[in-house]
C-alpha cells in the first residue's frame, strides 16, 4: 500500500481488489499507515477496480476513526456504482474520477473572463475554465442543476472533466449558436435577436428561487466595499453604502453574466450557459450588465481585437442593441423614460464589473488595487450613483 504526505494531508493509495481475500490485510496495513491521525486523511482510489462489503467496512472503520470527514477521491464510475448502491456516497466525501478529453479541432463558441466555451461535437458543449479549482468549478456544475430544477432554461451539466491541467464541465447542448454567433453571421437581424433576449430576461426576471446556493448579490457587494474601505474616504464609503441601501431585497433569479457569448438559440428558444454567477436580487443588477457588455467597453481603451471578442460581434452594432434592448425590455420607446432607465441601471453594472475585476485578480499589489479604487470606484462608480435616480422598475 503506497502513501504520500504532503501539507499536512497523507493520501493513501487503494490499488487492485478489496475483497474477503485480502480485507484484513488491507485494515492492518491501511490503520498503519494512517496512525494516531484524526483529520488529514484521503483514500486515492485511481487504481482501486473493486471493493466488496469487507471492504467496505473496512473504509467505514477508518471512517469513525476520522470525524472531520474522509475524501475517497478518484473514483472509477465501477467503483462509484457500488459505493452509491450501498449508500456510501452519504457516509464519505467521494469524488469521481474525471475523464480527460482534448479541444483539439473542436469549435470554440464563446469566451469570457473565467475561459472558454468548445462544442466538442453536436450534443455536447465543454466550458474549460482557465483558472479554478475542482471543487469551485463543480459548485458551478451544482448550480447549472439547481437553476435547471427551478425552471430556468440552462443546458443541463453531465460532468466535470479535465483538459491539460484545466477543469471543465460537459454540457448537454444540441446544434445551436450564441445570440451574439447569430448577431455576427447575420447582423441586419440584430433587432430580432436583441428583443428575444430582452424578453426573455424579462421572463427570467418573474421567477423567484429560495435556494442558499444562490447567494443574494446585494450582501456580495456589501461584502466585498466593506473589505475595500479602507482604500476609500468615509464620505465615499458613505455614497456606496446608501447606494446599496437604496435598491430594494429582491429573491428573483439573476444571471449574473448576461450577455449574448452566454445565450445559445436552439429550435427558437433561449438556453443559458454560464450560469457560475447566478443568485437572487434586483433585476437592476442583471440589466445594468447587459449596459457593461454593450456599452461601457465600447467607449474604453481596450484594443478593437479585445471589444470583438469581448462582445462577439461588431462594435459599431453595440449602440444600436443596447437600443432595442432597453425597449424591449422596458415596454417603451420613450427617450426620456428610457435615459432614466439607464441611470438606473450604470451604479448596478459597475458594481458588478468592479467586483469581478477584483475577484478575478485576487493577488493584487497596494498600488495596483489604489489604481483599480481610483479609476473604477471614483472614475466610475461613484459619478455613476450621483448622477443615478431612484429605482422604480
Amino acid at each position: 500500500m503506497n502513501t504520500n504526505e504532503s501539507n499536512g494531508v497523507l493520501t493513501v493509495f487503494l490499488e487492485g481488489r478489496v475483497d474477503t481475500n485480502n480485507a484484513a490485510q488491507t485494515e492492518a496495513e491501511l490503520f498503519e499507515a494512517v496512525g494516531g491521525r484524526t483529520q488529514g486523511v484521503v483514500i486515492d482510489a485511481a487504481k482501486l477496480e473493486y471493493i466488496s462489503s469487507a471492504g467496505l467496512r473496512v473504509l467505514l472503520k477508518l471512517r469513525k476513526k476520522i470525524p472531520d470527514g474522509l475524501p475517497f477521491i478518484n473514483v472509477s464510475s465501477e467503483v462509484y456504482e457500488i459505493l452509491e448502491t450501498t449508500g456510501f456516497t452519504d457516509l464519505l466525501d467521494v469524488k469521481r474520477a474525471l475523464r480527460e478529453l482534448s479541444v483539439e479541432g473542436c469549435e470554440k463558441i464563446g469566451a469570457g473572463g473565467y475561459g472558454t466555451v468548445y462544442r466538442l461535437d453536436s450534443e455536447t458543449i465543454l466550458k474549460l475554465y482557465d483558472h479554478s479549482t475542482p471543487e469551485l468549478i463543480d459548485s458551478e456544475r451544482i448550480m447549472s442543476q439547481r437553476a435547471f430544477v427551478n425552471g430556468l432554461p440552462t443546458a443541463i451539466p453531465f460532468d466535470m472533466v479535465k483538459v491539460g491541467e484545466n477543469y471543465g464541465v460537459v454540457y448537454e447542448m444540441l446544434e445551436s449558436k450564441t445570440l451574439a454567433q447569430l448577431i455576427d453571421s447575420d447582423p441586419e437581424n440584430y433587432e430580432k435577436f436583441t428583443r428575444l433576449a430582452a424578453s426573455e430576461l424579462k421572463k427570467f426576471h418573474s421567477v423567484e428561487i429560495d435556494d442558499e446556493l444562490f447567494h443574494d448579490k446585494k450582501q456580495l457587494y456589501y461584502d466585498f466595499f466593506n473589505n475595500i474601505s479602507d482604500y476609500l474616504t468615509d464620505e465615499e464609503n458613505k455614497i456606496i453604502k446608501d447606494y446599496l441601501d437604496s435598491i430594494p431585497y429582491r429573491k428573483t433569479f439573476l444571471h449574473g453574466d448576461y450577455n449574448f457569448r452566454n445565450i445559445m438559440l436552439r429550435d427558437d428558444e433561449l438556453m443559458l450557459i454560464d450560469v457560475g454567477d447566478a443568485g437572487i436580487g434586483h433585476p437592476v443588477h442583471d440589466v445594468g450588465g447587459v449596459y457593461v457588455y454593450l456599452c461601457y467597453i465600447k467607449r474604453t481603451a481596450l484594443s478593437d481585437e479585445y471589444k470583438r471578442k469581448y462582445t462577439g460581434f461588431d462594435i459599431e452594432l453595440t449602440d444600436k442593441v443596447w437600443q432595442a434592448f432597453l425597449e424591449e425590455y422596458f415596454g417603451t420607446t420613450d427617450k426620456t423614460q428610457l435615459d432614466r432607465y439607464v441611470r438606473m441601471v450604470i451604479p448596478a453594472g459597475y458594481l458588478a464589473s468592479i467586483y469581478h475585476s477584483f475577484r478575478i485578480n485576487k493577488s493584487l499589489s497596494e498600488e495596483e488595487i489604489n489604481k483599480r479604487v481610483n479609476m473604477l470606484i471614483r472614475g466610475l462608480l461613484i459619478p455613476a450613483i450621483q448622477n443615478s435616480v431612484p429605482l422604480d422598475f
